[in-house]
């Protein structure tokens, strides 16, 4: 079954401070996309949802779907720097889980796994069949798991997602409180300029599949509504890009 036709049917080692401190410095500055031509005409950020920044704004994130490629063993993988021999745009991304139960409270001790695709729109653990093509079962690279500290908090190294035909671009994310029960399973959306940009813009860091075929408002996981799973983005194709999110599960 293809890749397409699958998501039709309704599933529809830290990197070195040098290098974080671009995508860090971004998250202070802000210019324009120029919307004629769609070019990064500098640092960028690109504003996502509040949910979870007080207790009268404390939405509990939806569930959605793992996919078809979940990580298999997500205990093997506690680290920050996810990337591998993945290349592309640097990217910092910080999650912050809430507990809805607790008057949106931080959630320590919380695990939080995370997985996604690479430049090119392929996963790790899964492949050489018509979902995937290219066979990458033998690797496990953009795949991680950190412990949320007292603020709630897990941090990634990783780099800025592709896209694949029928989604748009995301970051799945599974929660399990500290004793290993699963609290949510939900995705993180990108800000649609912001991703193209990065995509149209980006050949240099090997993005070539360019404009992504599929809105967060068209994309089957997202169409029911996406505004309490989309990310904060800023930064830039130079400097990198800073990713902050924040997750209300009820804990």
């Amino acid at each position: 079954m293809e890749r397409k036709e699958f998501l039709k049917r309704g599933f529809t080692s830290l990197l070195g401070i040098a290098t974080l401190l671009p995508a860090i410095q971004a998250c202070n500055e802000t210019t324009e996309i120029d919307p004629a031509s769609g070019t990064n005409t500098g640092n960028t950020t690109s504003t996502g949802s509040t949910n979870g920044s007080s207790s009268s704004n404390c939405t509990v994130t939806p569930s959605e779907t793992e996919g078809p490629f979940p990580t298999k063993v997500p205990a093997n993988f506690v680290r920050k720097d996810i990337r591998d021999d993945r290349t592309g745009i640097p990217m910092a991304m910080n999650i912050t889980i809430r507990n809805a139960n607790a008057g949106c409270a931080a959630l320590a001790g919380a695990l939080v796994d995370v997985w996604h695709c690479d430049k090119d729109g392929y996963y790790s653990e899964y492949g050489g069949s018509g979902m995937q093509n290219v066979n990458y079962s033998t690797v496990d690279f953009l795949r991680g798991r950190q412990t949320t500290d007292a603020n709630g908090l897990v941090g990634f190294t990783t780099i800025f997602p592709g896209w694949y035909s029928g989604r748009a671009p995301h970051i799945h994310v599974h929660i399990y409180s500290a004793s290993g029960k699963s609290l949510l399973v939900t995705q993180i959306a990108f800000p649609y300029d912001l991703a193209n940009t990065v995509y149209t813009t980006g050949q240099s860091y090997g993005y070539t599949k360019g404009t992504q075929d599929t809105r967060n408002e068209t994309d089957n996981v997202f169409r029911d509504g996406f505004s309490t799973e989309l990310a904060t983005v800023s930064g830039s194709n130079a400097a990198g890009y800073t990713l902050t999110h924040t997750i209300v599960v009820s804990g």
